[in-house]
């Protein structure tokens, strides 16, 4: 019979919209082949075969649920506002910011032919592939009549985001509201990065959190939350949503409460399930976020610069 790779067929049955979200979605064990998961994309099945996806997503990738949390926990208003999607991959971050009202979305992107062909159609997007974020200049991406983006959010990976920040700061207008998706193994010296490339300590991942957090301020960035991912990364790596706006908070974190934080997110999060999808989203909201706005936690006064987290 007839044979053909997994990836390929899930996209040519409209089970998803792009060859690199049916990989994202196989290698998470959500793809049922005659009711066998199968988590090789590559894996010739026949084209007959029975082939179902477990959950389907909101967004155009799973990616749109880890920033759809940030939104709603930070009660960041999205409504008729230009935004700028760092890292825009598949598309995850930019289909939520339109399905939540976002007027113009400008999607940059180091990579090509990624993103899904629903918001390439879209003219509400502004798609910018193989520029990277780091270099990227407001006169190369903006017209001159255009608005610049007032609320940024970034999803990148193989490069600290102590990198892109001062870029970011200069392509953003007041009042240059951020949600950064912290990655720690890209944030932590290798010495600290595990097998498959995850992070496990609570105490690393604190400190990868502080030392974006450290440059974001060092630019003029003051710190308003913080939250995990609702997903864990297909090794099971633990992400962190970064809130940042250019206006002061009345309270700033201290580094005992940022440990707090990745200490509730290794005891919510089933780290121990291979690939994404272990969903968080209704557990321990006490300790997940930090928000002045929200008044979650109550936060020290603190004074002075972070320190680095101590071992413990």
């Amino acid at each position: 019979m007839t044979k053909q790779r997994l990836d390929i067929l899930v996209v040519e049955r409209k089970l998803c919209d792009s060859r690199q979200q049916a990989q994202t979605l196989i290698r998470a064990g959500e793809v049922l082949v005659n009711q066998q998961v199968i988590d090789k994309p590559g894996m010739e099945v026949e084209t007959s075969a029975k082939i179902q996806v477990k959950q389907r997503s909101p967004y155009v990738s799973r990616g749109g649920e880890k920033l759809a949390k940030a939104l709603a926990e930070f009660q960041i208003q999205v409504g008729d506002r230009i935004c700028l999607d760092g890292g825009i991959s598949t598309g995850g971050f930019t289909d939520c910011l339109l399905q939540m009202g976002a007027k113009r979305v400008y999607g940059i992107d180091v990579g090509y032919g990624q993103v899904a062909w629903s918001l390439r159609q879209d003219s509400r997007v502004v798609l910018r592939e193989r520029t990277n974020l780091r270099y990227l200049k407001p006169e190369e991406l903006y017209e001159p009549d255009r608005l610049y983006p007032d609320l940024g959010v970034v999803d990148v990976s193989f490069i600290s985001l102590t990198k892109i920040l001062p870029a970011l700061w200069d392509l953003l207008q007041p009042p240059r509201e951020v949600v950064l998706l912290v990655k720690p193994q890209f944030e932590v010296g290798r010495a600290k990065v595990g097998k498959k490339g995850v992070v496990r300590e609570w105490r690393d991942q604190t400190e990868a959190i502080v030392q974006v957090l450290q440059a974001a301020e060092a630019i003029g960035w003051f710190y308003h939350g913080l939250t995990w991912s609702p997903l864990v990364g297909p090794a099971g790596n633990i992400e962190y949503l970064l809130w940042l706006q250019m206006n002061p908070s009345p309270s700033s974190p201290d580094v005992s409460l940022i440990q707090q934080i990745t200490q509730a997110a290794q005891q919510t999060l089933n780290v121990g399930n291979k690939g994404e999808g272990t969903d968080a989203m209704g557990n321990f909201r006490a300790t997940s976020l930090i928000s002045s706005r929200a008044g979650i936690l109550p936060t020290p006064i603190w004074t002075g610069e972070m320190p680095v987290p101590q071992a413990m």
